[in-house]
């Protein structure tokens, strides 16, 4: 038996064996591997990374797309930069918005996705409002007059394409194009073995937004089982709207999520004592960027 073995991590990898492999090459961009695993369904592998299984990848999906939306309330037009397997666009299509615009710097993702990972999307790519754009999301960002409600960066960690996703410019230039009372929110990482990731992403959001608050999401197949989100927008509290209100809107997804709930949304914001402060000890990819980027 083969078995794939990610290695993110200097001294801890894990493992899972693949039962048959679906596709294996090089893109421009970066090394993808799709894979068969008996516990997890397919999985997929973006340069050497794990990104998600079809067994738990609606925990990520769901959490990172119905905070922001549900913490909103009225989104019309919503931006997802990154997300090529097409999920997050998925759940952001349960809601009534108008619109919704995902910028991909990896078409062949996209391809690839659509071809083996059908039921991650589900015919989300088909549905006539969203505009899916294959380009660099930086320069999206930079070059568009478009304005959101909610911006997402689901995006792959601060190394390779998904590098400057994570810096204080690009946050800035996210802010501008946000609508008043909008919201944003970026994947940060696996926080037991990447604190510094969650720290540095929430001291540059801190630079554009007066309200910075991270979450968490239980992810079995992450390493250490758990993933960090940062949601930021004009104040903490919007971020946690109180239960009753939570409820009123829950009514779009009743009987349409498998992990998200009101309950859910406000006990994600519950960090453990060891997360905040957040330490940048052991994490040198956020210790550099902390250090050199902008």
């Amino acid at each position: 038996m083969n078995w794939f073995q990610e290695k993110l991590y200097e001294h801890h990898k894990q493992m899972l064996s693949m039962d048959s492999v679906l596709y294996h090459w090089r893109t421009e961009f970066q090394d993808v591997l799709i894979f068969e695993n008996a516990t997890f369904g397919k999985v997929l592998v973006l340069d050497g990374i794990l990104q998600l299984t079809e067994r738990d990848n609606h925990i990520y999906h769901e959490m990172i797309a119905h905070v922001p939306l549900m913490a909103h309330g009225s989104a019309r037009d919503v931006l997802i930069i990154g997300g090529g397997d097409g999920g997050t666009l998925k759940e952001v299509l349960k809601h009534p918005v108008e619109r919704a615009t995902l910028v991909e710097i990896d078409g062949e993702v996209i391809d690839l996705s659509r071809r083996f990972l059908p039921d991650v999307s589900s015919g989300a790519f088909d549905d006539p409002r969203a505009n899916v754009l294959v380009m660099d999301g930086t320069r999206y960002i930079a070059e568009t007059e478009d304005r959101f409600d909610v911006i997402i960066i689901d995006s792959t960690d601060p190394m390779g394409p998904g590098e400057p996703l994570f810096t204080a410019d690009f946050y800035k230039a996210c802010r501008r194009r946000l609508r008043p009372g909008g919201m944003i929110v970026v994947q940060s990482g696996a926080p037991f073995f990447q604190p510094g990731e969650l720290e540095m992403v929430c001291q540059r959001l801190s630079g554009s937004f007066p309200g910075v608050r991270p979450y968490l999401a239980p992810v079995p197949t992450y390493a250490g089982g758990m993933l960090a989100l940062v949601a930021a927008a004009e104040s903490r509290d919007a971020l946690r709207p109180p239960i009753d209100a939570l409820r009123e809107r829950f009514g779009v997804l009743q009987g349409r999520t498998r992990y998200y709930s009101p309950e859910v949304h406000r006990a994600a914001f519950a960090l453990a004592p060891s997360y905040e402060p957040f330490s940048l000890r052991e994490d040198p990819v956020a210790t550099r960027f902390l250090k050199t980027g902008s």
